[in-house]
């Protein structure tokens, strides 16, 4: 959408103003930007390997996060939540969820240092980035056509799915210009400074982005570049917002930290098994899931793709055992219901099946492999003109390199001449 001369004008004065001025009249509306980012937290679930499976981390995490945006202009129901992914990250979605990773925890060393990421990424949530871009690039009509559909029952037009599907990709993937980097970070410095949090945490934080940048590129980096220019300026903001006595590390989080590091081999188990299962070494893959399960049974996506291996082998009755225990760990995570409905179809069980996977497709609507899947169930089931449907949208979503295409095809052919 094209911006108008009184909101460029507007944003041109923003990006200058301090944490404590108020925010400009958006052209996304605060609620839809909220429904944006709960339509979306899910896939950024899925994409991150799910929840860290620990309340304490997570509440940790959660209220650190609440006690800085406390701080923020924007009043929006922000969300913070901890995922699996080993990748060194943290990310945001519009209208308030923040993503810190399992991966990014570990390296940092303090609590300033994660107060440090959470400001920042708050920062563009607070400067409206993300919604900026989705007014440019897709339009303001395009956006509500598409999220409304989202928080509706799941069953949406092909059409509107694939919009959903690239929505949802440039979110996650989006990366910042060097004036929203800039933005972000001086929000950042000033609402830790202001919540009494030492801002020499974004120095810490910086320096050790550097430091492994040189080994392997974290993934914060690809969307956060780390210019000399953008250090200096943080520097500088640091020692003149610096105080004596804020608050630079506790005993929380100390006490987090070692959680984390305890169930730290359980998941480097899980990556090697998944490299393994990639390599098409499935057997050698599936004693790494085990192990994995072994050394910390809530590793869901080692139940998950022990699950996976199991079913591809015949081993329903298992499979159903692994890909169950990862639903009781988060009943909301795609992955989980995604393949135990795949495991409870190959057992023909196709009610139960279809219960899991309608489940899944609301979470994350585009996913054409879930669609293929419902179409299935519903065929055994006798409802074809939803069989159907479910097909169409499966082909629609496909990328060409699914193993069920044809089949897909083949179906989709026959029951358009049967029903119509």
């Amino acid at each position: 959408m094209v911006r108008t001369l009184t909101a460029f004008l507007a944003f041109l004065l923003v990006s200058c103003a301090p944490v404590s001025q108020t925010i400009q009249h958006a052209i996304l509306p605060p609620e839809e930007e909220i429904r944006i980012g709960k339509s979306y937290t899910p896939s950024a679930i899925a994409e991150n390997e799910g929840l860290y499976p620990d309340e304490e981390v997570q509440s940790y995490v959660r209220e650190l996060g609440m006690r800085i945006a406390s701080l923020a202009p924007r009043k929006l129901p922000y969300r913070f939540y901890v995922v699996n992914s080993s990748t060194q990250n943290a990310f945001a979605l519009p209208g308030g969820p923040v993503f810190v990773t399992r991966g990014l925890l570990l390296m940092i060393e303090n609590e300033s240092e994660l107060a440090a990421v959470l400001g920042h990424e708050l920062g563009h949530t607070n400067r409206r980035h993300h919604a900026r871009y989705l007014e440019k690039v897709l339009g303001l009509s395009l956006i509500l056509r598409v999220t409304s559909a989202l928080i509706g029952d799941g069953s949406l037009s092909s059409q509107l799915l694939i919009q959903a599907a690239n929505i949802g990709a440039s979110l996650l993937a989006l990366k910042f210009s060097r004036d929203q980097e800039r933005e972000a970070d001086a929000f950042g410095v000033e609402i830790v400074s202001k919540a009494g949090y030492d801002p020499r945490g974004f120095i810490g934080l910086f320096e050790k982005f550097r430091k492994v940048q040189k080994e392997r590129p974290p993934a914060w980096l690809s969307t956060h570049p780390l210019p000399e220019e953008r250090v200096r300026n943080v520097s500088s903001m640091v020692h003149r917002l610096r105080k004596p006595n804020m608050r630079v590390d506790s005993e929380r989080f100390r006490r987090v930290k070692e959680k984390l590091l305890k169930t730290k081999g359980s998941f480097d188990l899980y990556e090697e098994g998944k490299r393994l299962y990639q390599e098409g070494r499935k057997r050698e893959a599936l004693e790494k899931f085990k192990e994995a399960v072994r050394l910390f049974e809530r590793n869901q996506m080692a139940h998950i793709y022990a699950a996976v291996v199991l079913t591809e082998w015949g081993r329903n009755r298992e499979a159903l055992q692994h890909a169950s225990r990862a639903v009781d760990i988060d009943p909301n995570f795609f992955w989980g219901r995604f393949v135990r409905g795949v495991v409870l179809f190959n057992m023909g069980s196709f009610n139960e099946s279809l219960r899991d996977l309608v489940v899944a497709r609301g979470l994350v609507p585009a996913f054409a492999d879930t669609h293929y899947y419902i179409g299935r169930n519903y065929e055994a089931l006798g409802r074809y003109r939803e069989a159907l449907r479910s097909y169409e949208n499966a082909l629609r979503l496909a990328s060409g390199k699914e193993p069920w295409i044809q089949d897909a095809k083949q179906r989709y052919d026959r029951l358009r001449r049967y029903v119509w």
